[in-house]
């Protein structure tokens, strides 16, 4: 069984803004590495680089318990996002990365998004410069999303992060990808995590707790903050959340059985998908973050595996 890293966006970005605390963030950083989740994946965007400066606090006193990841590529805009992936702006923003990071080098450097106006290769290799430099020791790419990829087009899922990933790979190896895998996100189990597999890249299973909906922790009508994604999420609905209480229910019972908790069931299951898959779910507490890394502990029987597999596929607002 694998190791969970965490994702440290909802600290500064994202997700109720009201709970967003530096002091009570730094302690569930040190609480996660204290726990063995080493792997701290940020991002200049979030905040915008806010997140950066608070995973830097604590790499300070703990960068060798660290394996650090941070994206370039999403520029914050007036209330929207741009892509920008000239070559330029990629060696600016790593370098401020560091500077915000306290640290040398980035052990794992992302394209967060593609720019459309810009061939993917260059920014790859712009990229690519930066390992040479010893700026940046590995290189990664966030999937575009499954579900925006394929819908009214016809397009398998994930079939464009394809396509830009085997471009990518004849400049500089990809050593891992990111992208949304839960038990109510599956889809990257078609092609994407097979293409990984047979290439020897890391997946970085983003979301594995379906944004704490398969925490069981969520009641349906509870609402959100208006700057909670999740307030404009077609699965946070009242009326869908819900109708998707079954999945929870499921994952409940295979939890109590084991003694363990529902988001600790939902962690095992994404570990479970091969040992190249480290899940990296999100939290601003020093509670959660023990508790997802003791999901690594936890094996699921044949039994249990069954009865996950045979649960309701997640619904959305317009299905």
């Amino acid at each position: 069984m694998g190791a969970v890293g965490l994702g440290c966006a909802p600290m500064s970005w994202a997700y109720t803004s009201s709970e967003q605390r530096g002091d009570r963030s730094l302690r569930t950083l040190h609480a996660a590495l204290d726990a063995g989740c080493s792997l701290l994946d940020t991002a200049d965007m979030y905040g915008p680089f806010t997140n950066e400066l608070l995973v830097g606090r604590a790499l300070r006193q703990r960068r060798a318990d660290a394996f650090v990841s941070t994206k370039c590529g999403l520029v914050v805009g007036d209330g929207h996002l741009v892509a920008d992936g000239r070559p330029g702006s990629v060696r600016r923003a790593c370098d401020a990365s560091l500077r915000r990071l306290r640290t040398d080098v980035i052990d794992l450097y992302q394209l967060h998004r593609p720019d459309p106006e810009v061939p993917v290769e260059e920014t790859w290799g712009a990229m690519a410069e930066l390992v040479g430099a010893g700026k940046v020791r590995a290189l990664g790419m966030c999937a575009v999303g499954a579900r925006s990829s394929r819908r009214g087009s016809g397009a398998r899922p994930y079939e464009q992060t394809l396509r830009q990933l085997d471009r990518v790979q004849q400049v500089f190896p990809v050593s891992a990808v990111e992208a949304e895998l839960s038990l109510w996100s599956p889809e990257a189990l078609e092609r994407l995590l097979p293409w990984c597999a047979a290439r020897g890249v890391g997946f970085l299973a983003a979301m594995p707790l379906g944004n704490g909906f398969l925490t069981g922790t969520l009641t349906p009508g509870q609402g959100f903050e208006p700057d909670d994604v999740r307030a404009r999420h077609p699965r946070f609905t009242a009326e869908i959340m819900a109708a998707n209480q079954p999945l929870v229910a499921g994952v409940r019972r295979v939890a109590e059985r084991h003694g363990a908790t529902p988001a600790q069931v939902a962690l095992a299951w994404v570990l479970g998908r091969g040992r190249h898959v480290v899940p990296i779910p999100g939290t601003k507490r020093e509670r959660w973050a023990v508790e997802n890394a003791g999901a690594a502990e936890l094996v699921l029987t044949a039994r249990d595996l069954a009865e996950l597999a045979a649960l309701p596929p997640a619904r959305e607002s317009w299905d």
